[in-house]
């Protein structure tokens, strides 16, 4: 059995206003930076073997206190990025909520994509290659996955069979904890959205 650990990165000043997506120069802000900073210590009883990480800013900096920590290099991987949300990127969700493709995607999220981005499945299809390859290399392992909240939601709704549609039930929150063991019998969901603070 492997043990994922996945944790979004931490606060930026975009969450909870607009739709980066894979926008570049996003970085944490400073509530975000003392949260990657305190991971260190959240996680210090937790044995951990390996770090990878979205290739987005803001998910390399959660992850580098902890690697610093550990001694572990941070194995980027673009599986584990944020969905593609390609003409709702840039874009606030107070300016989103007023266009029917918004309503329409976020009601029906399992046949719907963004315009120009990726349907959920293509995320869940995604993360799960890079995680199945991942248990395949280290059976019996802790292994941190830094991503973002729509792709651990889409990802966790895969292993609970959740429709898709419902995920945004799942709550992920900025510098959070969610661990999935998986092996050949199947997965085992011990956490979700796990911070300090609960």
């Amino acid at each position: 059995m492997t043990r994922f650990l996945l944790i979004r990165h931490g606060m930026t000043d975009a969450v909870g206003r607009s739709i980066v997506s894979w926008t570049p120069g996003v970085h944490l802000n400073e509530v975000g930076r003392r949260q990657a900073a305190e991971l260190p210590d959240v996680l210090e009883a937790i044995p951990i073997d390996a770090i990878y990480s979205s290739p987005l800013e803001r998910a390399r900096e959660t992850a580098e206190p902890l690697a610093a920590r550990r001694g572990l290099p941070v194995h980027v991987r673009e599986a584990f990025g944020e969905v593609h949300f390609g003409e709702f990127s840039g874009h606030s969700l107070e300016t989103l909520a007023k266009t029917q493709a918004w309503v329409n995607y976020n009601g029906f999220r399992s046949g719907l994509r963004p315009p120009g981005g990726e349907f959920v499945v293509q995320v869940q299809a995604r993360f799960l290659g890079e995680l199945d390859a991942i248990r395949a290399e280290r059976p019996g392992q802790n292994v941190v996955i830094v991503s973002h909240a729509d792709s651990i939601k889409a990802i966790l709704a895969l292993f609970l069979g959740a429709p898709v549609d419902l995920f945004d039930r799942i709550g992920i929150d900025p510098a959070s904890v969610s661990i999935l063991d998986l092996d050949d019998a199947g997965a085992w969901i011990r956490r979700i959205n796990w911070t300090r603070n609960l």
